[in-house]
């Protein structure tokens, strides 16, 4: 083959995957990269709406300004909160998902039927439904109230922290409708393990808890780290998250600027999670 044909078939291979990557290129520009570009731009102006149409004029970094220093309630007292009350949802929603995972992926009657009950919130729980459930106050655990944890956590833990923890045990049940993909994950996970895995395992006499530890926790690191950035996304757009609730009532520009400021501390915790998985997996390889 001369050097003219093999230019002609790589030029043929570029042009066909330029054509299969048009579709989603054009949807992307459109749909993704256009609005976020709009917004971005729009933070730095202040909108006016008259009824000849709509007007801005440029403000320069005075949104980010305000909603830093001088209007600091929601960041403050409302955003920080809720960040806590997402530190120890991520972890709750992880683990619990992970174990019922292992759970359902043994062989037992009706187990069918209890991996579409776990997965069915996922279907029927939109935010209007939450809100309402947390409004009602239900979700909570029985136990709560009868030994009285909550008492027991403000008296133990400072109240920066004990308020978000006795939050999330008060919605308990509704919290875990949030790990119905999780868990899909996981089972999809767990299945990647070969079961000779297991059988030399217990050969070698190690038992159900060795095994978890040694063989399933180290394979499933990937997966629990594809969860971990799942929850975290998924949680940033839970109905009581006070930045959603916010946007609604804000002036374009200024819920634009906000929605940045937003955008960044979500990047934060994803960047948090991918330090966390590096650190695993190297220290997976050096064990190994």
């Amino acid at each position: 083959m001369n050097k003219a044909t093999k230019l002609r078939a790589s030029m043929m291979e570029y042009v066909e995957g330029t054509i299969f990557i048009a579709p989603w290129f054009i949807g992307f520009v459109l749909f993704m990269g256009f609005p976020l570009g709009f917004s971005l731009y729009m933070s730095f102006r202040k909108v006016n709406v008259v009824a000849t149409g709509m007007t801005s004029s440029y403000v320069g970094l005075k949104h980010y300004k305000d909603i830093l220093l001088e209007d600091g309630s929601l960041l403050y007292n409302d955003l920080i909160p809720f960040l806590q009350k997402t530190l120890f949802m991520v972890p709750v929603i992880v683990i619990f998902a992970l174990l019922i995972a292992i759970v359902l992926n043994q062989r037992f009657a009706g187990r069918s039927l209890f991996r579409a009950i776990f997965f069915l919130p996922v279907i029927l729980s939109t935010g209007q439904v939450v809100s309402e459930l947390l409004t009602q106050g239900e979700g909570a655990l029985g136990f709560m109230s009868k030994y009285n944890v909550s008492g027991l956590i403000s008296g133990n833990l400072p109240a920066t922290w004990a308020t978000p923890l006795i939050w999330i045990l008060d919605s308990f049940v509704l919290i875990l409708w949030y790990s119905g993909v999780q868990i899909l994950i996981f089972l999809g996970g767990r299945q990647t393990i070969s079961n000779s895995a297991y059988e030399a395992a217990r050969i070698d006499g190690a038992g159900p808890w060795a095994a978890f530890w040694k063989i399933t926790l180290p394979a499933m690191t990937p997966f629990i780290f594809l969860n971990m950035i799942y929850t975290v996304v998924d949680l940033f757009t839970f109905p009581t998250n006070p930045i959603i609730m916010r946007v609604r009532d804000s002036e374009y520009g200024q819920f634009s600027a906000l929605i940045w400021l937003y955008f960044i501390i979500i990047g934060i915790f994803l960047i948090i999670i991918f330090i966390l998985f590096s650190r695993a997996t190297k220290s997976q390889r050096m064990v190994a």
